[in-house]
């Protein structure tokens, strides 16, 4: 039921949830395979999640190098 339960509502994404975030871009890019995203591609990718909600510029080279290496394990273990 649509109330407005917490359940129903997405989570509120930030840079350092790097798995959260991994696991977002699973559900909602399932055809794409993390080694061929680009850091800048992946940027962009992840400002447009549903629940995304923080500052584009707390974005770090490095936040982005963890969420794809996330991404990559979890796509590969599946």
């Amino acid at each position: 039921m649509g109330d407005g339960t917490l359940t129903d509502q997405m989570p509120e994404l930030y840079w350092e949830a790097t798995y959260a975030i991994a696991m977002a871009l699973i559900k909602h890019f399932p055809d794409r395979n993390p080694e061929n995203v680009g850091l800048s591609e992946l940027a962009q990718i992840v400002q447009s999640l549903p629940g995304f909600n923080d500052d584009a510029g707390l974005e770090t080279e490095q936040i982005l190098l963890d969420i794809q290496t996330v991404w990559y394990e979890e796509t590969t273990n599946l």
